[in-house]
């Protein structure tokens, strides 16, 4: 049981003596200053300070200590001393409450304020942890913005969440786990006389993620990039295929992030299909694609600047000579038969010690060896018995084990893997769920189904389920593990597809890799895939999962130089086009006129209020930043990023008195990046344009200014900078 204590000092003289109460429970400490207002609530980790405060009718009321010996209250006096009502404090958990009340046979109506801040953990940042029926709108978070919709504080380092209830609740980010905190309710309504601090502990481990870790960024400071053969080539790329295609990728996509060249389909046998059939626990090369070897192949990628990636399906073989030399590692039905998973025709059994031993010297090999930094470990958690997680949960195969007893066969794996590899190397597991043991020991997962079929081209179907899947996971990114939808392919699309896959992956800042043949993708595809590196910073901002097609996406942003804004993705995923619309509601911003940059047109659109409505294209999308309107000429967007962060902005200045707006901006190499800039009135016009660093064009419309720059020869850094007066 929670202790009460409660202390007030003498009231001398009643016009001039403040009291001062204090309650204790098991959880948590709380304080009142009579004279002050100050209320204040401490629990372990968490401090919140602020003013109560009570007015009615315009007129302010005193809360003041309990008069009538009750501890665990306080009252709410009127303006001629007499108690009309209380504040109590009715639990002693985790969970502390505050309600407010009428005296018995009271009437009035008022308004109850907290208005305050908390003290958190300095990773902690501002989210939702309530769903409500019906929710529409997939919210995403960069730079530590803030949405009208945010109830609660996270700390990923210790996996605790300060939830917050009130019928008005306002939580505005700060720095350094600082946030403002505003409160209020209606003492007349009895579902708004509430106000609850509730501080859960282990909020992913005891929901969702049972091994939960926070993400460790050793490895990977910032989500990786990359190329893989498979989706394109399957099981005939060669060691010069995926060498050519590097070297592609090295004049096109290197310079604008990616960083990760991945090696699949590379085993004994691997040229012939099904996967099932690859010999995958040994090591064997297949010599007709890579006659020098793979460490050969890791060193050649190297050089042309890449970090060497590699796949492996380590849960089984299609090699019988392997499985003929060591029997007993591998599982057998009652008859005797080798049972088959999608790893192989034959699938390890993990509680034999000897197994473990020789996948953890496997992967030492692969690593230390071969010098690869990337592992891609395919045939784990999949959606069915044919991938392993699922397979060794079974009753029937359980009682095959060596060991049928053991608690966790599949996590035995999981540890082997990670010993083998090593602490320095990335670790992808494919496909992995963050409800498994993989959250403990890999940076990333594949959370969506493959993106295309063997030897089939990507089809609108993938596409939707790319959406789905990264809808429904996209709630533990860059929090527990990277999120990997699989990769980018815009080659074989419509255009419209091509847009909508990209955004699906790029928005989210999820893992960005591609797997369209690079030397036969026309330049337009080619800048699709330019726009979506580096990946952005991106975190859920609502953190639990969700289960529909949602419709809006909306990232609030918050920019060192731009301040906050919103990006709006609409998604038409039906088969005719349709209007969108998202209110500011929804979206969890203030009500007003917005200024808005549509990605992929190049549009830009005039007061959005209060309902955003978009005409959107069967299969496709439309982006929109979203700026609170401003009476000046002002950047609104550029086409350098899908996301949108603004990270290629480094400065931006107005000078109402010479009417000139100057800005900074980040360039790559010889590839152009245009700028958009809103004017407000048809009144005002552009009378001149110019750059430093950089060469430029541009254009003009009734409302906005487009200039595009590409770096100058003689321009050493990656800045340049431009000037347009008005």
């Amino acid at each position: 049981m929670g202790k009460l204590f409660f202390t007030a000092c003498a009231l001398v003289a009643p016009l001039f003596a403040f009291a001062e109460w204090n309650v204790s429970f098991d959880e948590w400490n709380v304080s009142f200053d009579e004279k002050t207002s100050a209320l204040k609530a401490e629990n372990e980790g968490v401090s919140i300070n602020g003013t109560l405060s009570f007015k009615t009718d315009g007129r302010n009321w005193k809360i003041v200590p309990s008069r009538d010996g009750v501890k665990n209250r306080m009252a709410i006096v009127d303006n001629r001393g007499d108690v009309q009502g209380y504040v109590v404090f009715p639990k002693n958990t985790d969970e502390l409450e505050m309600l407010f009340y009428h005296r018995t046979a009271q009437a009035y109506r008022g308004i109850m304020t907290f208005d305050g801040g908390v003290k958190f953990a300095a990773d902690s940042f501002a989210c939702r942890t309530k769903p409500a029926g019906g929710e529409r709108v997939l919210a995403l978070n960069c730079g530590g913005a803030d949405s009208l919709l945010n109830d609660s504080v996270f700390s990923p380092s210790s996996d605790t969440l300060l939830q917050l209830s009130a019928a008005n609740l306002d939580i505005s980010t700060k720095a350094d786990g600082n946030f403002a905190l505003k409160m209020s309710g209606d003492i007349g309504e009895s579902s708004q006389a509430t106000f609850k601090f509730g501080l859960v502990k282990n909020y992913y481990k005891n929901r969702y993620v049972p091994y939960y870790k926070p993400l460790n960024r050793k490895n990977c400071p910032k989500t990786p990039t990359g190329w893989m053969s498979w989706n394109t080539y399957f099981d005939k790329a060669t060691a010069e295929d995926n060498l050519a295609e590097a070297r592609i990728g090295q004049k096109f996509l290197q310079p604008f992030g990616c960083e990760i060249w991945s090696i699949e389909s590379w085993q004994g046998n691997s040229d012939k299909l099904p996967v099932s059939k690859f010999h995958h626990l040994d090591l064997e090369v297949n010599e007709k694609q890579f006659p020098d070897g793979m460490a050969k192949l890791a060193k050649d990628i190297r050089a042309l600047g890449f970090r060497p990636g590699i796949w492996i399906s380590p849960y089984g073989t299609g090699n019988t000579q392997f499985y003929e030399k060591h029997k007993d590692w591998f599982l057998h039905d009652s008859d005797g038969k080798p049972i088959w998973s999608w790893n192989g025709l034959y699938t390890i059994d993990p509680t034999v010690p000897e197994v473990l031993e020789h996948i953890e010297k496997l992967f030492r090999k692969a690593s230390r060896e071969w010098g690869y930094e990337f592992f891609k470990i395919d045939g784990m958690s999949g959606r069915n018995k044919s991938y392993c997680a699922h397979l060794y949960e079974r009753p029937e195969i359980r009682a095959r084990f060596k060991n049928p007893d053991c608690p966790n066969p599949f996590e035995l794996t999981v540890k082997a893997f990670r010993r083998g590899i090593g602490d320095d190397r990335i670790f992808l597991a494919c496909q992995g769920h963050t409800s498994g043991p993989e959250a403990a020991y890999a940076e990333m997962a594949r959370t969506g189904a493959d993106i295309v079929h063997p030897n089939k081209p990507v089809m609108w179907k993938n596409v939707l389920l790319q959406g789905r899947c990264t809808i429904n996971q996209i709630f533990t990114h860059n929090i527990s593990m990277i999120a990997d939808p699989d990769t980018v392919l815009v080659r074989d699309l419509p255009l419209e597809e091509a847009r909508t896959t990209t955004t699906i992956v790029a928005l989210p800042g999820q893992l960005t890799f591609f797997g369209d043949r690079l030397a036969n993708l026309d330049p337009a595809r080619m800048k699709m895939l330019q726009q979506t590196l580096p990946v952005a910073d991106v975190r859920p901002m609502n953190l639990y999962p969700y289960f529909d097609m949602l419709p809006v996406w909306n990232m609030a942003v918050k920019h060192p130089v731009l301040g906050e804004y919103n990006v709006i993705a609409f998604f038409n995923w039906d088969d005719s086009d349709k209007i969108i619309t998202a209110t500011a509601q929804e979206l969890g911003i203030p009500e007003g006129g917005y200024t808005c940059y549509e990605f992929w047109t190049g549009e830009v659109y005039t007061n959005f209020n209060p309902t955003y409505e978009m005409r959107v294209p069967a299969h496709g999308v439309r982006v929109l930043v979203a700026r609170k309107s401003v009476n000046r000429p002002r950047i609104v967007g550029t086409d350098r990023h899908v996301a949108q962060t603004g990270f290629e902005i480094l400065d931006e200045k107005w000078d109402g008195a010479t009417k000139t707006l100057t800005g900074k901006i980040s360039l790559v190499k010889d590839f152009p990046t245009t700028v958009a800039v809103h004017v407000p009135t048809l009144s005002s016009y552009c009378t001149s344009v110019k750059a430093d660093g950089a060469k430029v064009s541009y254009t003009t419309d009734n409302n906005s200014v487009k200039l595009t720059l590409t770096k100058s020869p003689d321009n050493k850094t990656d800045a340049a900078t431009f000037e347009l007066k008005f």
